[in-house]
């Protein structure tokens, strides 16, 4: 059985004002996500770090397989309305937060579609809630999601995609997927990820 709902990604609404998001909460399929959650990596460190670097067991690799394939790439350029023919994609896990997390940004311009999928029991604190904004104010905002276990936050990158979230410092669990420009683009970011985390220890996959 495949791990995420596919029907009701397709069926759920999507916002196009002031930016295009979509938001799936059970995403990941219930059934899965005891399974998911006992191979995710241990991430000792704050930061992304791109899979190869990570040691999991393979309900996560089959997660990552299933949203690499065709179906999966198919579905997001349907939803969106893009060509993702030929795009890369990327990968990056994220397994703590720290204080300084959550700035308000609108994603590089080498991104086109960014997918974030959470692994966290509910979500009962007021930061670490993903929010969509209206610009560069963090109270102004359209939409909150909580990082909670199977929920899907998908958008297309824009020059009007600001997000960001109020501080939290402790575990959050988060896989991001980006389809991007050009190979490059994943070659930069992951050594930009390498880089990073062996600059915060050697402990950052611990």
């Amino acid at each position: 059985m495949s791990i995420f709902d596919l029907a009701a990604f397709d069926s759920a609404p999507l916002t196009r004002e002031p930016f295009e998001y979509v938001i799936v909460p059970g995403f990941v399929r219930s059934g899965e996500l005891a399974a998911l959650n006992r191979d995710f990596p241990r991430i000792g460190r704050p930061g992304s770090f791109p899979p190869g670097e990570l040691d999991f067991g393979p309900k996560f690799q089959a997660m990552l397989d299933e949203f690499a394939g065709d179906p999966m790439r198919d579905a997001f350029a349907r939803k969106f309305n893009v060509d993702l023919s030929g795009r890369p994609l990327m990968a990056t896990v994220r397994g703590r937060c720290q204080q300084k997390d959550g700035r308000i940004h609108t994603d590089t311009k080498s991104k086109i579609i960014t997918v974030l999928i959470y692994l966290n029991p509910q979500w009962e604190e007021s930061g670490g809630r993903l929010r969509l904004l209206r610009g560069n104010d963090i109270e102004d905002y359209i939409a909150e999601v909580p990082p909670d276990e199977g929920t899907l936050l998908a958008f297309k990158r824009s020059e009007a995609s600001f997000h960001g979230h109020k501080p939290f410092v402790g575990e959050r669990r988060v896989i991001q997927f980006n389809w991007v420009t050009d190979s490059g683009t994943v070659w930069r970011e992951n050594l930009r990820h390498r880089l990073s985390a062996w600059f915060k220890g050697t402990d950052a996959y611990a």
